[in-house]
């Protein structure tokens, strides 16, 4: 770790997204973006002046305290264990692995070196998913029964290595996780390739949490309406996010009743009060940012560890064998805590 006043931050990968972490970092308090490495260069001036390298090698020679890893998904693996070795925490755009066993090998390489580590998983820096996460926490719902969420718009011609499934459906795989406090148990899925591509365009979902919730998910890129929706529903109503728009409402139920006797019979719904929420909304990846960059320094900031992005990757992959096999997948709840820290 540098002792100097600014840590010292790589960038490997200047496509899509690669760009927009390079614009955040290049003005980030506290960071000094030092270099970017992309073998076929800043074809779009996106460095902000910093110097172009054509290795991760050459990254970590400059002396790095932490790189953000935005290069195709296939090679997160490959660069992660190099950063690891090297003893360069590391920010890994999602999802962390092409495969549950490459995740795994990353956990326990930045895990065994007691590492910062996290997952690109910008949805839990959206406004509106912060903010119903807050309220979930605060039981202002009541009990939770279901969430739903629908993401689908045209086809991201920045993909070329993955299908929908880990591409889009892993975003709405964690925030499900992330604003509910639980974790997948079982899933089901029917998926649907009609692009010409080798992977799947649109998937489908259903599945049970670890404290009985059911969740929903529609994911697909052939869509010309872009839509990024999540619902949630409990004993008192029922949440909305909109993540384009960074909104949140909530629709509450109005026969919610507190008499005992209520209670020997269904309690059923009915319309009542909308209310949408004022909140702040500021840019979700510069909130990551500035998270990432407060645990390298020691603070003690929620991030996504790679723990919590490896069980993505694990949901997403019995997502996919689900679709294969025409069956249920069930899933183990696991330890997501971090290790060796």
């Amino acid at each position: 770790m540098s002792t100097g006043k600014s840590l010292r931050a790589g960038l490997v990968g200047l496509g899509s997204m690669g760009r927009h972490h390079a614009r955040v970092l290049s003005g980030l308090d506290a960071v000094d973006l030092v270099g970017v490495v992309d073998p076929m260069g800043d074809k779009f001036g996106a460095a902000q002046g910093a110097p172009i390298l054509d290795t991760v090698e050459e990254l970590i020679a400059l002396g790095v305290d932490y790189a953000v890893v935005a290069c195709p998904t296939h090679l997160h693996e490959e660069v992660g264990l190099a950063l690891a070795d090297a003893g360069v925490c590391a920010l890994i755009e999602k999802p962390v692995a092409e495969t549950v066993e490459g995740a795994r090998r990353l956990v326990e390489a930045f895990e065994s070196r007691g590492l910062v580590a996290g997952v690109g998983h910008i949805e839990r820096c959206n406004p509106a998913l912060m903010s119903l996460r807050a309220r979930l926490e605060a039981g202002e719902l009541g009990d939770v029964y279901q969430v739903v969420t629908r993401r689908q718009g045209p086809f991201p011609h920045r993909i070329a290595d993955v299908g929908v499934v880990k591409d889009l459906a892993t975003h709405d795989i964690d925030l499900t996780g992330w604003v509910t406090g639980r974790q997948y148990v079982s899933i089901a899925a029917h998926t649907v390739s009609k692009s010409g591509r080798e992977h799947e365009d649109m998937v489908s979902a259903v599945g049970r949490l670890d404290d009985g919730t059911m969740v929903n998910h529609l994911v697909n890129w052939l869509s010309p309406l872009k839509e990024r929706f999540t619902s949630v529903t409990g004993e008192r109503g029922c949440f909305i996010a909109d993540t384009l728009t960074a909104d949140l409402t909530f629709h509450s139920n109005a026969a919610v009743t507190t008499e005992w006797e209520a209670l020997q019979a269904f309690r059923g719904v009915s319309e009542g009060d909308m209310i949408r929420y004022a909140i702040p909304k500021r840019e979700p990846l510069q909130v990551e940012h500035e998270l990432f960059r407060d645990a390298v320094l020691g603070k003690p900031v929620d991030i996504c560890s790679l723990r919590q992005g490896m069980r993505t990757v694990e949901v997403a992959a019995a997502l996919l064998e689900s679709a294969t096999s025409n069956t249920s997948v069930t899933l183990p709840v696991e330890d997501l805590a971090v290790h060796g820290s």
